[in-house]
């Protein structure tokens, strides 16, 4: 069976590409609620499809997820769960159908989390990530991939990031205080450089 990894932190803190480089150096599955609901638009339970909830823009309820969530998981020979659990109820229930390896938290000061998020461009044309600051273009405003406009998305406005950042403290602090009082969470300094954070999982992986 391969690694089974939880990985919490906030939006910004650099869950998606360490998650995604996680699943290939360790050959598991990156499991996203996102991923796996929109891989399971039409699975039948007990509150009908998560299609007839997305399609209205509405949140998919909490049994909801849990149901796509441990499917996605019974399918996986190790995986990486990247953006679940995101409350105490979810936790829960993640405890009762899985048995996990290391749950690693990205700690990133909300300041710094406000500059990686603010500053984040968008290609229109291909949807390549860059930053301002970090991950500069060539030339500014043009994505070196396919030479479309970099755009700043609506979700990455300083007001509406401070509001997703505090929706995210609301909803899953509990979470990150449910594992710690367990004593099974890791924090890993995710203000580090990718390679030095990747460099601190595996050490923790390594352990596990």
């Amino acid at each position: 069976m391969g690694k089974r990894i939880l990985l919490l932190g906030a939006p910004g803190a650099g869950k998606g590409t360490q998650s995604k480089r996680l699943a290939e150096t360790y050959d598991v599955e990156h499991v996203t609620t996102g991923d796996a609901l929109r891989a399971n638009k039409d699975m039948e339970t007990e509150y009908g499809t998560p299609r007839s909830f997305m399609e209205k823009g509405e949140l998919v309820p909490d049994g909801m997820v849990n149901e796509i969530v441990e499917a996605a998981l019974a399918d996986a020979d190790g995986y990486v769960l990247d953006g679940y659990p995101r409350n105490l109820s979810q936790a829960e229930y993640l405890t009762e159908i899985t048995d996990l390896d290391a749950v690693l938290y990205l700690k990133v000061a909300e300041d710094e989390l406000v500059e990686r998020l603010t500053g984040r461009r968008v290609c229109s044309e291909c949807g390549t990530n860059f930053h301002v600051k970090f991950n500069q273009p060539e030339e500014e405003g043009v994505c070196d991939e396919c030479g479309g406009e970099l755009v700043q998305r609506d979700d990455d406005t300083e007001e509406t990031v401070r509001e997703r950042l505090s929706v995210f403290e609301e909803n899953t602090e509990p979470v990150i205080e449910h594992y710690r009082d367990e004593g099974v969470l890791v924090e890993i300094d995710g203000e580090q450089t990718p390679d030095e954070v990747f460099d601190d999982i595996e050490a923790v992986l390594d352990d596990a």
